[in-house]
């Protein structure tokens, strides 16, 4: 960061700079609940590994986290199977859309990576391991708690059930990691578990606090709890790099230069290795599935904090 900018100042500027374009993009109106989301609404926090705290816009607003949930299973699962999750789905980039169903045919049911929503089926499959899908919510819920420091979080009941009532594609890639014996519970139950998964309900604040383990080694530097280990913390980042934000991953690490998740409610949760953990919120999505604004946010704090890792 310039010596002469703090933090809040920072993000005061960002939120000054994008204000021109609230609004810009598409909210995801195959999701009922998301589609009527205003697009207007923007929020940023910033929560540094030392405790500094910035925000900027609806930070306390909540918002569906969506696919930014995968990186919270993947980290569940990787403390719970270890390196034998890779055996399960892999760690390359698609390069293709989010939903394909042609990668998976050509690669006999093994999910390019777990970001993309045939290996975050497979992995929320692995925690499920043919228990009861409430009990599974339950975990990821008291986990997300945990991370966050805050009791409140909770799922929204009628994203979930939007999800399920249109989730047609998803259900597809389950049934067919089935058939190719990569799913072991009843595709029921996993869906229900994923829909459950996605429709957690989070504000900037909270989900940048969550995340903070990724930018210091797997262990929360405010309350010094072993999340993960220091090689998964890096691993993660690496895949959230190359695989976070679907086919346009490539493009961020070119103009953002930050591990990153999106999801299709909005939100972005990107990591600074070793700085900082970051949440923005922007609906409108661009044509990748990814928030418009909210990119756009992220590649400017990067250019004023100075924190791409390249």
């Amino acid at each position: 960061m310039g010596e002469h900018s703090s933090l809040a100042e920072i993000v005061a500027a960002v939120y000054h700079d994008m204000a021109p374009h609230f609004g810009r993009g598409h909210v995801a109106d195959y999701i009922p609940a998301l589609a009527r989301v205003n697009p207007k609404h923007f929020g940023l926090a910033v929560i540094t590994c030392d405790g500094q705290t910035a925000a900027a816009g609806e930070s306390e607003t909540l918002f569906s986290i969506q696919s930014i949930s995968k990186v919270f299973t993947l980290t569940m699962a990787l403390e719970k199977l270890g390196g034998a999750l890779w055996k399960r789905v892999g760690h390359e980039p698609s390069g293709s859309s989010f939903n394909s169903i042609v990668q998976l045919e050509q690669e006999k049911g093994i999910p390019r990576n777990p970001l993309i929503n045939a290996g975050a089926l497979a992995v929320t499959d692995a925690l499920l391991a043919g228990g009861e899908p409430a009990a599974l919510v339950a975990d990821i819920v008291a986990f997300m708690r945990g991370l966050a420091d805050d009791a409140s979080i909770g799922i929204d009941p009628e994203v979930a059930e939007s999800e399920g009532q249109t989730g047609f594609r998803n259900a597809s890639l389950a049934n067919f990691l089935r058939a190719n014996n990569n799913l072991h519970s009843a595709v029921p139950d996993v869906l229900t578990a994923y829909f459950n998964q996605c429709a957690l309900a989070m504000n900037c604040r909270q989900l940048a606090r969550a995340g903070l383990f990724l930018a210091h080694a797997g262990v929360d530097p405010l309350t010094h709890a072993r999340v993960t280990t220091p090689t998964r913390a890096r691993r993660m980042n690496a895949i959230m790099m190359t695989c976070g934000h679907y086919d346009a991953s490539g493009d961020v690490a070119f103009r953002v230069g930050l591990p990153g998740k999106s999801g299709v409610g909005g939100g972005i949760l990107a990591i600074a290795p070793g700085k900082a953990s970051i949440a923005v919120w922007s609906p409108g999505l661009n044509a990748a599935g990814n928030s418009l604004v909210g990119q756009m946010a992220l590649e400017r704090l990067a250019a004023l904090t100075g924190w791409s890792v390249f």
